[in-house]
């Protein structure tokens, strides 16, 4: 792969991460069958992925075990909550919710690796923070906007501490082999919730959370760990900034959520942290990249 395509992996890999959203909300099926659904669907592509992969798996010691099952939980958490929020406020506001992250990891990290919070990450969360407001239409609880704003914040949080615990443990587990046992457990955690329902689920949702499970996930996370052979970390990070612009513009065309000026000035302050949050993590190797959301 010479560096010309693997930058064109990295953009289709971002589309595919971008349209997490609009397959959700395609899907008819509630947010506990989707996920179930997405996580099983990927380890069967992460799988298939890591058979060509070199150095694709390796022997886990008890403490990988658990960080893989914290990270499974974790990431369990994120999607159904990412998923409900596409549920009830739109792909738009869910979207660009969960894209608060960097905030939260700039936060998080200050106060669990005890390390001293820059300037620079301070204007990053002030960026997030105004972005917020400007796409929030009213800040009334009992609107679904709102509500559903709360949702994808809670899963930017919980994907912010998946990335945290995937840097405690980078440089020991190969990328797939992490994100493939972490979709594991995210089926197991969710197979008792979706198991009484999946009899009836359709057969054109299955398709939507089979393209969810397998390009959204498998695909796109093995286009983005490919790509970091040949492309700096830095420019993937800029690269994958691009996934709520895909989405939006996705949702836009599909299910005219057309976005208000407000709307789309919160949503470029946002982008705009994403993108410097992904400067100041420059120097940090490919391995502490958590496994990529949706």
């Amino acid at each position: 792969m010479n560096h010309r395509t693997a930058l064109g992996a990295l953009h289709i890999g971002a589309l595919f991460f971008g349209l997490t959203g609009v397959f959700g909300k395609l899907a008819s099926a509630a947010p506990a069958i989707i996920v179930f659904g997405r996580a099983a669907f990927a380890v069967l592509a992460l799988a298939v992925f890591a058979g060509f992969a070199r150095k694709a798996w390796q022997p886990l010691q008890a403490q990988d075990w658990r960080r893989l099952l914290l990270g499974g939980v974790l990431l369990a958490g994120h999607w159904v909550s990412f998923f409900i929020a596409v549920k009830v406020a739109g792909v738009a506001i869910a979207t660009l919710g969960f894209a608060s992250f960097p905030a939260f990891t700039v936060i998080l990290e200050g106060l669990l690796f005890r390390e001293r919070i820059r300037s620079n990450e301070i204007v990053l969360v002030l960026l997030v923070s105004i972005g917020l407001v400007l796409v929030t239409p009213d800040f009334d609880l009992a609107s679904q906007a709102t509500s559903g704003l709360l949702w994808a914040l809670l899963s930017g949080l919980l994907f912010s501490l998946l990335s945290l615990t995937n840097r405690a443990g980078s440089g020991r587990i190969p990328a797939v082999q992490a994100a493939l046992c972490q979709n594991a457990v995210v089926a197991m955690c969710l197979l008792p919730a979706a198991a009484p329902a999946l009899g009836s689920v359709s057969a054109m949702d299955w398709l939507w959370i089979g393209l969810l499970g397998v390009f959204c996930t498998g695909v796109a996370h093995s286009l983005f760990v490919a790509s970091l052979a040949v492309i700096k970390a830095r420019t993937a990070a800029v690269v994958f900034a691009l996934e709520p612009v895909y989405g939006i513009a996705m949702a836009w065309l599909i299910f005219a959520e057309t976005p208000t000026l407000r709307m789309l000035m919160g949503g470029a302050l946002i982008i705009l942290a994403i993108v410097i949050s992904s400067r100041l993590a420059a120097s940090n190797p490919p391995a502490k990249v958590a496994a990529a959301q949706g």
